[in-house]
């Protein structure tokens, strides 16, 4: 992203769960902030909001495909969270929150959670809040953290995260837009973390593990991102995902297409065609 500006793709995200509240197709995650904090109002939604002028019929299938994953991968990871929280889990963190409004719709009594984003894209989401009168509760604390010149560690630290009191983090939409061993060393942080920690995280695949028919379309999506200033820089595979997540100590590894989450959710006969162009997978590890 942009050095002082928010990230395009936490804004292009918001816009797509917000349109996904309105859109006739089956719900996947029910999100009421959604809207308002996208900057507009239910009624206003309209396909255009997510997608750009001239979409083909296959461009517009692939835009609710790619909407249903982001809406399955928000649902899977809140649902990781209850699951934690019924364990006695009473943090979670969310790495690179952008505009998504589970803290303020935070169904838990007693769970603490820590957003923890770039300075420039948590103001623009206080910002947001503001105007759309989204109250922020006590459960929640912002974690401003610049990479250029903090760490993860001493952000959440000086947040107050407890880091020797169990946790539940979220890292979604982010990992493809950092560098491999930035990734390997978040990984390692929250491994490290008390037990029991869980983590759950989306990737990319490498195009060249992808069909042939599909690079083309992945390649324009490579391209499309990199000219929002955001370019992928980090692919794996699911055994390198795997090797990664047992490196640095996690044992419960549970990875999975996002296709497939989704299908949990709405059935595969509700995918459409061809429900691998993505290239995205969703994967939930543990320590114990």
């Amino acid at each position: 992203m942009e050095t002082g500006q928010p990230s395009r793709t936490a804004l292009a995200t918001a816009y797509a769960r917000a349109y996904h509240q309105v859109a006739p197709e089956p719900r996947v995650l029910t999100d009421p902030l959604a809207a308002a904090i996208a900057g507009v109002r239910a009624e206003e939604l309209s396909e255009a909001v997510v997608a750009p002028p001239g979409e083909t019929a296959a461009d517009a299938a692939l835009q609710r495909l790619r909407r249903l994953c982001l809406a399955a991968r928000s649902r899977f990871a809140e649902d990781t969270i209850a699951d934690a929280v019924a364990d006695g889990v009473r943090q979670a963190v969310s790495l690179g929150a952008g505009l998504d409004t589970f803290a303020y719709r935070n169904p838990h009594a007693g769970l603490r959670v820590f957003e923890v984003d770039h300075p420039a894209t948590q103001t623009l989401k206080r910002m947001r809040l503001a105007e759309a009168a989204i109250e922020v509760p006590d459960s929640l604390t912002f974690a401003p953290v610049d990479f250029e010149t903090a760490t993860l560690a001493q952000g959440l630290a000086a947040a107050g995260f407890a880091r020797d009191e169990p946790a539940v983090f979220l890292w979604l939409g982010v990992v493809m837009y950092l560098a491999p061993d930035t990734v390997r060393g978040t990984l390692r942080y929250i491994a490290e973390h008390a037990a029991p920690v869980r983590v759950v995280a989306d990737y990319i695949g490498p195009p060249s593990a992808a069909a042939p028919e599909y690079r083309a379309a992945l390649a324009a999506r490579a391209e499309r991102v990199a000219a929002l200033g955001e370019p992928w820089l980090s692919y794996f595979t699911a055994p390198e995902m795997t090797a990664e997540l047992r490196a640095v100590g996690f044992t419960h590894i549970d990875d999975r297409n996002s296709a497939d989450v989704l299908a949990d959710f709405i059935g595969r006969a509700e995918l459409g065609p061809d429900p691998d162009l993505l290239n995205s997978r969703i994967v939930r590890a543990g320590r114990t």
